[in-house]
């Protein structure tokens, strides 16, 4: 199983979560490019660490919104998003290569991610860009996504991740995180969950219905209060449980 986190959010001299912390802990970082977070010192010094500690760099994708944090929706072109991949990518990339890593895999953030499970044209722009930049390379992203689905047809390999400390409706999607529950808080549930999902491929429902995942990745938030903790004690139930962790990609 796959351990990943969003990392290198940070701008400037305002810092987000707790990267030093939460590098140990994982064995794929989601870099922010410069667009929704992040800049080109962080970025550089995400990737360096990556390196050093042999985590995967994968490149997090998001909307061109600085202030809002990629959180907010937008209503993009075909070609705008579409450019805005690319540049995006091709930053990352650069960084990443001088400091002897690669970008193993891309992932959407915030709005984006949210927007491209349901919206195939946002889907569309963001895998054509990718295919255009490099035609092989993985997909991390929500089971069932117009994502996924549109990667898998453009020939990309397309991985599952999934949320242990996240509510899900029966469907199988998160509970938005607007409602609250949205996001759990006890760390004995979370792992709980992520032991689950690991071993047995399934999270309850919030109405109690057992929802079918079978992820390749859990993904563990390093922005909020407690992540880094948390995190550690979800990395050392899974090793208690006999899990092997290891990159997906």
């Amino acid at each position: 199983m796959d351990l990943n986190a969003d990392l290198g959010e940070s701008f400037g001299t305002w810092t987000m979560g707790d990267d030093a912390a939460m590098f140990p802990l994982i064995t794929s970082a989601s870099v922010a490019c410069g667009l929704h977070a992040g800049d080109p010192v962080t970025m550089l010094d995400t990737c360096r660490a990556a390196y050093e500690l042999d985590v995967r760099v994968g490149a997090h994708i998001g909307y061109p919104d600085l202030a809002g944090f990629g959180l907010r929706s937008m209503d993009m072109t075909f070609d705008d998003l579409f450019g805005a991949v690319l540049y995006q990518l091709g930053a990352l990339d650069g960084v990443a290569h001088a400091v002897g890593a690669s970008v193993d895999y891309v992932k959407m953030h915030g709005a984006l991610y949210d927007r491209t499970v349901h919206d195939a044209e946002q889907a569309s722009a963001v895998i054509a860009a990718v295919q255009a930049y490099d035609p092989g390379l993985p997909i991390l992203g929500f089971p069932g996504s117009a994502l996924l689905g549109i990667a898998e047809e453009a020939g990309h390999p397309v991985f599952f991740e999934a949320f242990a400390d996240r509510a899900y409706l029966p469907d199988g999607t998160l509970v938005p995180r607007s409602q609250e529950g949205a996001l759990l808080d006890d760390v004995g549930q979370i792992t709980a969950r992520a032991v689950r999902l690991a071993t047995r491929g399934e999270i309850e429902a919030v109405d109690g219905t057992v929802v079918r995942i079978e992820p390749q990745s859990l993904c563990l938030h390093g922005d909020t209060p407690g992540s880094a903790a948390t995190a550690a004690a979800v990395r050392a139930a899974l090793e208690a449980a006999g899990v092997e962790l290891e990159p997906f990609a």
